[in-house]
């Protein structure tokens, strides 16, 4: 299976090259602003926003299954218009399509989300990463889209850093209380990812958290824990008594791509305690 990881000098992107090119698939990349550092694949700039330049690298790569784990914030054109110029090069050129969106498409007021719940987003990256799932599956019904949550792993996660330089008191802030997700390990994620990219039959919307609810604050605990930090200089707060927008409580029920899955999306009291 030859691999297109759209986005592959990120965090998650790295992480699906390490296990994509481990599992022996031939794999390409994209990247925005500088290639990654991964030697085993052939690397090339791609901006969603340009439709010449993501034909003729689709053209060029020829890739069975193509990976969109790129991130453009709450940029309209590349988070939200973006994928879906994608999504319509994957059909022109017969290949799946695996897109990765988020629980911020949840707006948090039903709290609970499985695969059949419609988003009601309540920020603008949320609307972005919205409208590009319709859009999608507008495009080519084929494509997979598959939601996830706060993205983990092994230190080398942004929530990972902002627990150590809080805790060391070389940043300011607060984690909150009120805020919580279902957090993933960046490897289950991937190693997720790389089934459903392989499974013909899969379509459509599926969820890709972890099996615990964790709020900010509770995960930074365990972080701390796993890394011999004092938990007890972590500084608490509420969301709701904040600036910041967006969704209070979002938990994303994923037991049913679950059910499908070989890989076990396993929850942050586990991979915390376990070394992946």
């Amino acid at each position: 299976m030859k691999v297109l990881v759209i986005g592959g000098s990120g965090f998650l992107g790295t992480e699906l090259i390490r296990q994509a090119t481990t599992a022996g698939h031939a794999t390409v990349a994209t990247y925005a602003s500088r290639p990654g550092t991964s030697s085993h694949v052939s690397w090339h700039p791609l901006d969603l926003r340009d439709p010449g330049r993501l034909d003729a690298v689709m053209a060029e790569v020829g890739a069975d299954v193509v990976v969109n784990v790129s991130s453009g914030n709450a940029d309209w054109a590349v988070t939200a218009q973006g994928p879906v110029r994608l999504a319509m090069a994957a059909a022109k050129y017969g290949c799946r399509l695996v897109h990765v969106s988020s629980d911020a498409v949840f707006s948090g007021a039903r709290v609970d989300y499985d695969e059949s719940c419609l988003p009601d987003p309540v920020t603008p990256y949320g609307a972005a990463k919205a409208a590009a799932e319709t859009g999608i599956l507008l495009a080519y019904p084929e494509a997979v889209v598959a939601r996830t949550s706060l993205i983990i792993g092994d230190g080398r996660s942004v929530h990972e850093r902002v627990v150590h330089e809080l805790a060391a008191g070389t940043r300011e802030g607060v984690l909150f209380t009120d805020d919580v997700r279902c957090p993933v390990h960046v490897a289950d994620l991937a190693a997720a990812l790389l089934e459903l990219a392989s499974d013909r039959g899969a379509a459509g919307i599926h969820h890709l958290a972890g099996s615990d609810a964790v709020s900010r604050h509770g995960l930074g605990i365990l972080i701390a824990r796993r890394d011999g930090l004092d938990a007890s200089r972590l500084p608490t707060g509420l969301r709701a008594r904040s600036t910041l927008p967006g969704a209070l409580d979002v938990r994303l029920d994923s037991r049913a791509t679950q059910r499908n899955l070989s890989t076990t999306l396993r929850g942050a009291h586990q991979f915390m305690r376990a070394t992946v």
